[in-house]
Parts: structure tokens; C-alpha cells; sequence
């Protein structure tokens, strides 16, 4: 059976709905710090001044059996050394012209608890008892790329080596251990300004590498895309992905494949009103595309995951900024690891390496916009091998689903109901978990292998997808 999720709105057809809107499920925090800024611990690492936005790249390499995370952070800035954690909220802070950074590494072998390695590579004031891989590189990113045959370019790093303000270039790396990358190489190709993390994979149709990046343009902060057939040559950046104005400016983009589209958590930078409660914060989205050239988000102005309460400096650890990793997938979960700060972006802020999680499929999902009323959605139009059809739901106590195939000319061919799955929910749509319920059709399918269009009406139900026997018929 092939799995459509609703988030693509690619699926259907506007003109024929009612009363249905998407809204995004939310990442649950799990709310455990695995680890933090450690520049005034006990003992310190003083490489760790300010992880600041951190861009974490977490991975699990199956063949290894360990979970890695590479994180950007400030291993140089006057102002937070100088100024304890205690005397912060009542001061502004400076960045200096003379900050320095960097990529530091740590792992885990259950993805729960964290070390950070000495890996004796970069001197730090006189030693090299420190888990930094490099020094003056800026928003890096990390992946495996399965696909290589090369044992020693199974990792693949890109990076803004960056000297000094306006002394920067972009430059490749490659591993075979995740570890030692050895000297970087300097692309050849387009130069983005690439002041983000710069995430970068296989395009799994095309074979080709991608790197999703960051432009400006009229003082706003916008997604771009860079190319490459070898790693080494790059194309110039363009744009991809861009907010609303000053107030949803989008900050960076991780994107993975999942279910044969793409999907992005696009931190999103507000400013343009100082008055705003949530000016000079940093919130996580959910954006979606078919092919990674053009973007939107799934549900405009919705949170993918919510900021902690308070504000600085006596708020939860992330409840100024968040930056997520890609989602690594773990038993019937996806985990989202993430850098959460607990100050504005501008501001002083301390950063702290958590994660959270959605059940696998559960991004988005249709549901009514006023409860008294039924809601309807039309698809565009499949082939139906046979009449198999399954609904991912979150259904509420009275909650209903009707299918119905039309053929091409809207006569109804054939309706069904979702069957008795065993357990009485308890309360509304959204208040249980996830499942997968069948369709009990009341005949048989009039003639399979043929084009029909599926109509869903339902009440007192989140749905998140559908499967079946069933492909697209054409474009979307």
C-alpha cells in the first residue's frame, strides 16, 4: 500500500472543500537538558563560551552504533567571559568584532546520554584536551551520505571558514569516522553569505548534493539553495523559501525526505515591532516541498514546537530561541534534537542540547474549523488498484469518517465507513494517539485500475493520512 500524508496539498482540491483546515501537531519536549554551555561549570570548558544558535547536526550511524551531534558555538567573546551569569539581566550585550568560531562534537551510544570527547585536534589556550574538531568555522553542517562508495568520504561536512568579518570563504570536508575530516578544501562556485547553518545532503532522485543556505535581500533574512554533482562545485545560491517581512524572517532550514516529499523546521527570526512580545525571539515551523526549489510553510504562523515559559533569565531554558536538528528516527518515533536558548537572540542567553518528538507520520493534519459542522475534503483524482484503504486518526468520542468514490463525472460509486478499531476513544479529536483505521466499504469497487476522485467527510477527527492501494493520476 502506498501512504499519503496530508500535509501535501498537492492531494487535493481546494475548490471542493468544506469547513477543513490543517494544523500542525506539535513536537512533545521531553524537556531533559543532555547538555549545556559549560564555561561556568564545575570543572569548566572554557571553549564554551556561548553556543549561541548551536545549528546541531545529530545523526545515528547504524554501522557504528552511535548517535554523533556537531554543534556551532563561540570558543571567543569578550563580553559573555566577562560577565557572570548572575549580572546578565542587567546588562546589554556586545558582541565583539573579534568573536571567534567554531564546530565542536559530542555523542552518545543510546541518544540520552551525551559526552563530550577530548579529541586532541585543536589547540585551545596551549592544549588540546578539548572536543573541538575546528576553529574559525561558522554554521557547519554535517551528514552520512550512505550512498558513497568511498569508505573515506562517508561523512561530508560543508562550512563558512570564517577569519574575520569579511574574510570568510565556503569550504568541504571529508571522513570516513565522523572524527577527522583532515584539511578543509575550499569550494569553487558561488559564495552565499552563509551567516546559518548550512545543511547540506543527498538528493536521493537526482544523486546530486544540496545545500540549503542563507541569503539577504532587502534586510531580510531569506532561504537559499546551492548545488553540486562532486561536492567540490557549486552552484550560486538562489532562493528558495522566504517568511512575511520583518515580523517571520526564516533564520536557518534542516530539511529530510520523508514518505517522497521534503520537509523543513525552518527557525523563524522575528523583529520589525519592539513592542511584540515575541520580537528578537527565534520559533520553530514546519515547512513542506516536492522537489527543494520552492517552499511554503504546512500551517502559515503555526509553531511546529513551542517555546518554553518565561523570560530571561529566570525562564525555561528554551524559551527565547530554538533551533532544531533534522528528525532522526528511533522504534515507531521521530526525535528532533535541538538547541534551545533561554534569552532574545540578540541579548545574553544561555544554551542548553535537548529533544522532542511526534509519532512517525504525524506532522499535520485536517480537521473542522467550526465543530458543529461536518467537514469535506476532495483529492484530485487516483487510480485505484483495488478499494484498500486505510485512515491515520486521531478520532474523538463521536467521531465519524465517510469515504466516497465519484467517478469523472461526480456520480458516487462507492461509500464506505472506517471500522470498529477495538477501543472506545475517550474525549475530542486529538485527545488519544494515532491509528491506523480501515475502510468498510458497503459493495465492491466498479472497476479497478480506473481513475475515481475520494471524497472524505468526517466530524470529531484529526486526520494525518491515508493508504492504499492507489497512486496519483498525473500531476498535483
Amino acid at each position: 500500500m502506498k501512504k499519503y500524508l496530508f500535509l501535501d496539498r498537492g492531494l487535493f482540491n481546494g475548490r471542493y472543500m468544506t469547513n477543513a483546515k490543517v494544523e500542525l501537531a506539535s513536537i512533545q519536549k521531553e524537556g531533559t537538558v543532555f547538555f549545556r554551555e559549560d564555561f561556568f561549570a564545575d570543572p569548566p570548558r572554557k571553549w564554551e563560551v556561548r553556543y549561541d544558535n548551536g545549528y546541531p547536526n545529530v545523526l545515528y550511524d547504524s554501522k557504528e552504533k552511535i548517535y554523533r551531534c556537531y554543534y556551532t558555538l563561540f570558543i571567543h567573546d569578550r563580553d559573555s567571559e566577562n560577565t557572570p551569569l548572575k549580572e546578565r539581566a542587567a546588562k546589554t550585550y556586545v558582541p565583539g568584532s573579534d568573536r571567534v568560531t567554531a564546530l565542536c562534537y559530542a555523542c552518545s551510544t543510546d541518544g540520552i546520554h551525551w559526552e563530550k570527547p577530548e579529541l586532541g585536534l585543536v589547540d585551545f589556550k596551549g592544549n588540546k584536551r578539548n572536543n573541538i574538531l575546528y576553529a574559525y568555522v561558522h554554521g557547519t553542517g554535517v551528514f552520512l551520505d550512505e550512498e558513497e562508495p568511498d569508505p573515506n568520504r562517508r561523512y561530508k561536512l560543508v562550512t563558512k571558514v570564517d577569519y574575520a568579518p569579511g574574510c570568510g570563504y565556503m569550504a568541504v570536508g571529508f571522513s570516513a569516522d565522523g572524527i577527522h575530516f583532515g584539511e578543509l578544501k575550499k569550494w569553487t562556485g558561488g559564495q552565499p553569505r552563509a551567516d546559518t547553518h548550512n545543511f547540506v545532503f543527498r538528493e536521493e532522485r537526482t544523486g546530486r548534493f544540496v545545500l540549503i543556505t542563507r541569503i539577504w535581500k532587502n534586510g531580510q533574512r531569506i532561504a537559499a539553495r546551492c548545488e553540486s554533482s562532486d561536492f567540490l562545485n557549486w552552484t550560486e545560491p538562489q532562493e528558495i523559501f522566504r517568511g512575511r517581512g520583518f515580523e517571520d524572517q526564516i533564520y536557518s532550514m534542516p530539511v529530510f525526505r520523508y514518505n517522497d516529499i521534503y520537509l523543513g523546521v525552518p527557525s523563524v527570526y522575528h523583529e520589525g515591532d519592539t513592542a511584540d512580545k515575541d520580537y528578537d525571539t527565534v520559533d520553530l515551523r514546519l515547512a513542506w516541498s516536492v522537489d527543494t526549489l520552492d517552499w511554503e510553510e504546512v500551517a502559515f504562523g503555526e509553531n511546529f514546537m513551542d517555546r518554553g515559559k518565561g523570560t530571561y533569565p529566570d525562564g525555561e531554558f528554551d524559551c527565547g530561541c530554538i533551533y532544531s536538528s533534522a528528525p532522526v528516527p528511533i522504534g515507531d518515533r521521530l526525535y528532533f534534537y535541538y538547541m534551545g536558548g533561554n534569552g532574545r537572540h540578540t541579548g545574553y542567553r544561555e544554551t542548553s542540547f535537548s529533544r522532542g518528538y511526534i509519532p512517525k507520520d504525524c506532522f499535520a493534519y485536517y480537521r473542522q474549523k467550526d465543530p458543529m459542522r461536518e467537514a469535506v475534503l476532495s483529492a484530485n483524482p487516483f487510480f485505484f488498484r483495488s478499494s484498500r484503504l486505510e485512515f491515520l486518526t486521531e478520532r474523538g468520542r463521536s467521531g465519524s469518517i465517510l469515504a466516497e468514490l465519484t467517478d469523472e463525472s461526480g456520480r458516487i460509486c462507492l461509500t464506505g465507513k472506517t471500522g470498529d478499531t477495538g477501543t472506545e476513544p475517550e474525549g475530542n479529536a486529538g485527545s488519544g494517539e494515532p491509528r491506523w483505521e480501515t475502510v468498510l466499504w458497503d459493495g465492491t469497487i466498479p472497476e479497478e485500475g480506473k481513475i475515481y476522485t475520494l471524497r472524505i467527510r468526517f466530524s470529531d477527527v484529526f486526520l494525518y493520512g491515508m493508504r492504499g492501494d492507489m497512486e496519483t493520476a498525473g500531476n498535483k
